[in-house]
């Protein structure tokens, strides 16, 4: 029944009534979702690096050395001495900014020291007590203390609470921080020796009885000094842990994996379930906790959620929290993605990092407004029946990515103070005027930036004894961190207390349906309005990123009447003070670079005397999302309107999917718990400003069919022995099982195996037994049927077994081999001979000072043209097109893509460092230093490939490619931008690790 995709509306309710239709027969209407939560101002702050209130509480009553108590407020990875008191003592200044909501990153009791990483827990992320503040920080009564006198100034305290992981505490019988063990290769056992799928009882009550000692593929074991060190006691239980080594943060590992070795708990298992509700409902009902920010989000079971989510906000209300808000950390920046936690998985909201990137586009990079707008236009994959966009909070910039002041430094190296500043201004008038609960990060209000995420972003507002900190260079002012920044008269607190003030005043620029009204292609103005459902008065913001002043015609919902400026554009005589709209309700404003107007309108929108008509479009599988359907509906009119979608299957009522209060009119319904080929009848509902309601013709979708997507291996690659044959299902279900077979050299299809164990269907294929000669070209294709998709089959993915083939020469063949002392066009030209590395099977190319020209070549094998390959890597293709300024080219050729490409010095990084957790093994003061000399690879002129030679103890170590001595640009394993760690097995001695900027693939060996 579609009643069972539709969460409960009294989870939360609107902000007012919708009329009752006119008609008694008609379906009703309502007015677009505004549940509690959607006007807050939130400040985030690191209670460690706000402000020291009592230093009697530095140390955590662990004693004097920073290797025990993780006090060291020299070190940016150490307990810096901030506290509850701090924050207490600072209320004023926090609520001078507008603040409504203080949220707080994890406080609870940590581990001071995890030796390991040679750093603190003054982050609060590994926590082993779940009951007690962290002694660093103060106590539960200090707690108390400061929640209640926020509560007493009108202002809610959010926690910053973690369900997937806790300390370091649970360590391995082989070992230490193992690499990671997949359910494939050692599925879960019984405590009997049965084996079993954890996902086949999750989201239920019952689970298997386990043994620590057999039911893993890591036998777990803890210091008999640790055997009871967390709190509540039932975490102390290793057999409440996924016990399966480190993740990579891809795939099947991204939910079973330790996070640089910080214990994994078995989300799945109810009993963690349980005892995890029962933590956050005790801090709820003793502290008066406002709400929570959930870590790591997508790194737990979707059934986790379901069941978590609704319960908590249950128990809140039940406690006279009807405000009680969570929304969870989802590091994504595509919506379809992200918001599966607010649709499918029952959570109010999530943080949106899709809006701090399209932010930083628009603010810092000055790239095109009319991105803005696509980006804006897709709010809707949030809507449905019990939350929307509204609710989502903003930000731009925070303690792991790092500010938006170093976002603006690092994207505008040439800019002055006042650039730098008005940017940032620019990125909070964005944040503050449209849609969601705006998000201070703590220190931006003075300017802080840094340069890189992490610790260098988590600097002290107090004076600072951090050398690294104190070679920032603050936005806006002449200080620096040695000194304290609680300065009330820094430009960006000013502004941010003004943004505050004036949203407060107008509160339809919180929580006003957020319209698309205009967008420049290129640098320019994005204007946008701000509507009030009920109070129908239109504001209308435009922001510009040019450098110059901007002018535009911005449509509106008002023909012929005066709007007035209420924010902006001061003193500049090209903005007036009041603006009349056209005959065609267009509106023309002037907007000063890089800053933002507001007008407001005179009087309310004009009631419509009739609603519009209203078609559906045809409804389809989402793209994006294969368990939703996109239902849209065209309104034959242009004043504000309300749509709300209905959904029924046969026989059943019609049901509310989600109420759209912006043109374009959609919702994207959540079809996952229907089968496949299920037909979904649709319907649309106007509601118009004059309360008149208009309905749809109806119209029939279908639930479309799960998708296959291959995993491993990878497209093009070799492969030898054992091959790991993987694939995914889109949505994914408990129950599903999935084929595997294989073809070799474009035979018939061959089984090699099934698997039910999700969420990665995995099979080995032994090619061994099957004797293939080198170059054997294998495919292989998942396959399986669900009931109502009898057939769903895969993308193919094409191998070559045992190594490539390599030609025996490959030559750069073209019309620069004239400049190379032989004839054009020539595949034996010495000159033009590239030569293989053995390293990565690269064929390279370095001509030192070829003349500025055009150029046009392919790659030839053998020195024939019997086998060439052009653009794209096409056989026999078009000629690759060079436009060379002259000078040193590199040219590379890789016979799996067959792509040959130049490549240039001036192309590479200032620097690459191989930064990881073997950093401290090479010499430098702590691992994970993108910035250490030790770890920095040096570019060779011959390749153009970076490589550092290096004898490395032995261990299992993890590492990225950083560039540039920061986080800002990284790339982990495969080449995948700020991709997952690359794990090394190190047996003790000599190592070179070589990074190639053209694919961003470090590897070592």
């Amino acid at each position: 029944m579609v009643a069972a995709l539709v969460a409960a509306a009294s989870l939360a309710a609107p902000a007012h009534a919708a009329p009752q239709p006119k008609d008694p027969g008609a379906p009703a209407a309502s007015h677009s979702l505004r549940a509690p939560v959607t006007d807050e101002n939130f400040y985030f702050v690191m209670a460690d690096r706000f402000s020291n209130g009592s230093t009697a509480n530095d140390d955590g009553g662990l004693g004097s050395d920073p290797m025990v108590s993780g006090f060291d407020p020299t070190k940016k990875g150490f307990y810096n001495g901030g506290d509850l008191k701090g924050l207490l003592d600072k209320i004023d200044y926090i609520q001078g900014l507008g603040t409504t909501s203080i949220w707080l990153t994890p406080s609870f009791k940590n581990k001071a020291v995890q030796t390991e990483d040679k750093s603190a827990g003054y982050h609060g992320y590994w926590v082993t007590d779940f009951t007690q503040i962290d002694p660093h920080l103060g106590t539960n009564a200090e707690l108390k203390a400061l929640i209640d006198e926020a509560h007493a100034r009108g202002m809610k305290v959010y926690f910053d609470i973690i369900t997937n992981h806790t300390a370091d505490v649970i360590g391995y019988k082989d070992g230490a921080r193992l690499p990671y063990v997949s359910k494939d290769a050692a599925p879960y056992k019984t405590a009997d020796g049965d084996v079993f799928d954890d996902r086949d009882y999750a989201g239920t009550d019952t689970f298997p009885e386990l043994d620590a000692s057999t039911s893993f593929p890591y036998t777990p074991v803890l210091e008999k000094s640790e055997e009871h060190l967390k709190v509540p006691d039932w975490l102390n239980n290793p057999a409440l842990y996924h016990n399966r080594g480190d993740t990579t943060f891809q795939g099947e590992d991204s939910f079973y994996g330790d996070f640089f070795g910080l214990d994994d708990l078995f989300t799945e298992n109810p009993e963690v379930v349980d005892g995890m509700t029962k933590v956050y409902e005790d801090w709820i009902k003793d502290f008066g906790v406002d709400g929570f920010r959930i870590d790591t989000m997508k790194h737990v079971n979707d059934e986790f959620w379901q069941k978590f989510g609704p319960e908590v906000l249950e128990y809140a209300k039940a406690q006279g929290k009807d405000e009680f808000f969570m929304f969870g950390e989802v590091f994504d920046t595509s919506k379809s993605f992200t918001s599966q936690f607010t649709t499918r998985n029952k959570m109010q909201a999530v943080l949106d990092f899709p809006f701090q990137d399209a932010a930083r586009n628009f603010a810092s990079r000055s790239q095109s407004a009319s991105q803005l707008e696509t980006f804006f236009a897709g709010d809707d994959w949030y809507t449905d029946a019990d939350s929307n966009v509204y609710e989502l909070p903003t930000f731009l910039g925070n303690h792991d990515m790092g500010r938006i002041g170093s976002f603006i430094a690092a994207d505008n190296p040439g800019a002055d103070d006042a650039e730098r500043v008005a940017r940032d201004r620019l990125a909070h008038e964005l944040m503050y005027f449209s849609r969601g609960n705006p998000v201070v990060y703590y220190g931006d209000e003075q300017g802080f930036t840094g340069p890189g995420g992490d610790q260098d972003a988590r600097q002290t507002l107090f004076a600072s004894q951090v050398p690294e900190y104190l070679d920032d260079d603050l936005l806006g002012t002449d200080a620096s961190h040695a000194t304290d920044n609680f300065d009330t008269g820094h430009p960006l607190y000013s502004k941010i207390s003004e943004l505050a003030a004036l949203t407060a005043e107008h509160p339809a620029l919180r929580n006003g349906a957020h319209q698309n009204r205009y967008a420049a292609q290129g640098k320019g103005i994005y204007a946008f309005s701000r509507t009030d459902a009920k109070d129908q008065r239109e504001y209308v913001v435009a922001v510009n990123n040019s450098g110059t002043a901007q002018t535009a015609a911005v449509p509106t919902y008002i023909a012929k009447r005066s709007y007035t400026r209420i924010y902006g554009g001061t003193g500049d005589a090209a903005t007036a003070a009041e603006v009349k709209t056209a005959d065609d309700g267009k509106l023309t404003v002037s907007v000063p670079p890089l800053s933002a107007v507001v007008y407001e309108s005179s009087g309310r929108i004009p009631r419509s005397k009739a609603a519009p008509a209203v078609a559906l479009q045809e409804p389809a599988t989402a793209e994006g999302d294969n368990g939703r359907i996109r239902v849209a509906a065209d309104v034959d009119g242009s004043s504000f309107y309300e749509v709300t979608f209905q959904a029924r299957t046969a026989g059943g009522e019609w049901e509310p999917i989600g109420t759209d209060d912006t043109a374009p009119y959609q919702v994207f319904h959540e079809v996952t718990g229907l089968n496949p080929g299920t037909a979904v009848e649709y319907r649309a509902v106007v509601l118009d400003n004059g309360g008149n309601t208009s309905v749809s013709a109806a119209r029939s979708g279908t639930v479309p069919a799960p998708v296959l997507a291959m995993q491993k291996p990878a497209e093009g690659s070799s492969v030898d022995g054992k091959v790991e044959v993987s694939a995914t299902a889109s949505p994914e279900k408990a129950d599903y099982t999935v084929s595997f077979g294989r073809s070799v050299d474009g035979g018939e299809w061959t089984p090699i195996g099934r698997d039910s164990s999700s969420p990665a269907y995995t099979v080995f294929d032994d090619l061994s037994a099957l004797g293939l000669a080198d170059g054997t070209k294998v495919r292989y294709r998942a396959t399986m049927s669900v009931p109502g998709a009898e057939n769903v089959v895969s993308d193919i993915r094409t191998v070559v077994a045992g190594e490539i083939p390599q030609p025996d020469s490959v030559t750069v063949a073209g019309s620069l081999n004239s400049e190379m002392g032989c004839g054009q066009w020539d595949p034996t030209c010495a000159g033009a001979s590239m030569t293989l590395d053995p390293a990565d099977k690269v064929w390279r190319l370095t001509v030192p000072n070829l003349p500025a020209g055009t150029y046009e070549f392919k790659a030839a094998l053998n020195g024939k043209w019997d086998e060439n390959y052009g653009a794209g890597g096409a056989f026999n293709g078009g000629n690759i097109v060079l436009e060379h300024p002259g000078g040193a080219v590199t040219f590379r050729y890789d016979h799996t893509t067959h792509l040959l490409s130049p490549v240039y010095a001036s192309q590479q990084p200032g620097a690459v460092a191989a930064a990881g957790s073997m950093n401290s093994e090479l010499g430098c003061p702590e691992d994970w230093m993108p910035a250490c000399d030790q770890a920095q690879l040096k570019l060779d002129p011959d390749d153009l490939v970076w490589k550092l030679s290096v004898d490395l103890t032995a261990g299992n170590y993890e590492f990225k490619a950083a560039l540039n001595r920061s986080w800002d640009v990284s790339y982990g394993a495969g080449g995948s931008p700020n991709g997952a760690n690359i794990s090394l097995a190190h047996k003790g001695g000599p190592l070179t690790l070589r990074y190639d900027h053209f694919t961003h693939v470090m590897t070592a060996g």
